[in-house]
């Protein structure tokens, strides 16, 4: 699999989440036809699968297009659904979590993590972490390890939206559990996504995977991608390049968002997950990113992460670093690079817009989330088995993340079938969709109503 080769690799360098619109169906399809009349269309010089749809609310020059077609780039901000009439149409019965149901799906991602970890120690007698020649096998362990591992880190999330159980006890204490193994932040992390979800492609106030504003074009990431190209030529410079970004997020970048606050909302200024003041001072205060209460709760959270960390150095001391790296190590960097995998993927393509504040809403933000195919990733859709499907129905889980994993595929046809042209499926492969976003996702610029990735020249390189 492709993708899990890539981690591999990187692991390597590394040492290493019916529609009852106040019109009818039938009036938002007219409507949409009635945009394309009205709209500027840019010929594109681009495949026939990459053409744009009709009906974009801007110029398009310089924009590339992914599977998506421009889909999202056609929506006006009027024409949103209320959150009552998205609602509306989900069985009621998505919304309440089964106990019983969430602690199987825990057992099973539980004893695949055992069953794993306990070959990796039955592996420490024949095949000694210290010696070079066997990391590529303790590689291949770490992927399939840190992919089976993923698992646990999905159900953990659950419980920090309050989808595993009305056990309110029960559900902090795994999600704490586990996510404090996994050196998370529970609770501090618990407040930073419930922000990332409230401001889902918001320029100023998102929260991870938040693009950069160009103010020119010559400068910040722009600049950096163009001196690459202009040092390596045109083609092998935005691969380069894309191979850079992909080690910066995949590798570096989870631990990096969680010590500077990379990627998070810039008018939050820098921030850090185990000392909940501001780094620096934040351009909108009130917005800070732990206010009140939880900032007791993050110096609750690093009791778990201080416990975790003491464990693993004592381990280290009387087994050995190589063999901390083997069994922990490596699957733990596998883990954070699936986890950063599906947040960029799911918020991030070429013709995904992002919103200031007054072009920004809620329900808005959720229906700019896009689902994607990770089922096909292997031929039996066992990743996306083992991952309880939290690539695949996002979009629910943006709208409601009360919404258990093992409902949200039927909001997600709901949402389908009753709002079809807000619901965002983009079709690329997932290993040519993380590359096309690395080499394509650099920085935003203003465009009508909305802030779109700039790639002017290099659209058929993407």
């Amino acid at each position: 699999m492709m993708l899990t080769r890539l981690v591999v690799a990187f692991a390597l360098q590394a040492s290493l989440v019916a529609g009852f619109q106040p019109t009818s169906l039938a009036r938002r399809h007219s409507s949409l036809k009635t945009l394309s009349a009205v709209v500027v269309n840019t010929p594109l010089e681009s495949p026939p699968s990459t053409q744009p749809k009709e009906g974009m609310l801007m110029d398009l020059q310089g924009i590339a297009f992914s599977g998506l077609k421009g889909q999202a780039l056609s929506l006006k901000h009027e024409d949103f659904p209320k959150a009552a009439d998205l609602r509306a149409v989900i069985p009621k019965d998505c919304f309440e979590p089964d106990t019983a149901k969430s602690l199987g799906y825990l057992t099973v991602s539980t004893i695949g993590t055992a069953l794993c970890t306990a070959i990796g120690v039955s592996m420490l007698q024949v095949l000694p972490p210290a010696n070079p020649l066997t990391w590529p096998i303790w590689a291949a362990y770490s992927a399939v390890t840190g992919t089976v591992a993923m698992g646990l880190w999905v159900l953990a999330h659950e419980c920090g939206h309050g989808a595993f159980s009305k056990n309110k006890k029960l559900q902090d204490a795994v999600g704490y559990t586990i996510h404090s193994i996994m050196l998370v932040p529970y609770y501090s992390w618990q407040r930073s996504h419930a922000v990332h979800h409230q401001y889902t492609n918001h320029v100023e106030l998102g929260e991870t995977h938040v693009p950069e504003l160009s103010a020119s074009r010559g400068e910040g990431s722009l600049g950096k991608r163009q001196a690459f190209i202009k040092t390596f030529g045109e083609k092998n410079g935005i691969r380069v390049w894309g191979v850079y970004q992909l080690f910066m997020h995949l590798v570096l970048g989870w631990p990096a968002y969680l010590l500077i606050g990379a990627t998070g909302g810039h008018a939050r200024g820098m921030t850090n997950h185990f000392y909940p003041e501001p780094l620096t001072t934040p351009d909108q205060p009130k917005k800070e990113l732990f206010p009140g209460n939880w900032k007791e709760k993050v110096y609750q959270s690093d009791i778990g992460i201080a416990a975790t960390v003491a464990a693993v150095a004592a381990w280290a001391l009387c087994n050995g670093l190589p063999q901390v790296i083997a069994l922990y190590g490596g699957p733990l960097l596998v883990v954070n690079a699936w986890l950063v995998t599906y947040t960029w993927l799911q918020h991030t393509d070429v013709d995904v817009p992002h919103f200031s504040e007054d072009k920004h809403n809620f329900v808005k933000g959720a229906l700019h989330t896009m689902d994607r195919p990770y089922d096909k990733l292997d031929p039996w859709g066992v990743i996306d088995f083992l991952h309880h499907k939290i690539g695949t129905t996002h979009v629910a889980h943006h709208f409601d993340s009360t919404i258990p994993h093992y409902k949200a595929q039927a909001a997600t046809d709901a949402i389908k079938e009753n709002f079809p042209e807000y619901y965002l499926y983009e079709p690329t492969p997932i290993p040519q969709a993380l590359w096309r976003v690395a080499k394509g996702c650099s920085a935003v610029e203003k465009r009508g109503d909305s802030w779109v990735f700039v790639n002017e020249g290099l659209e058929d390189k993407l």
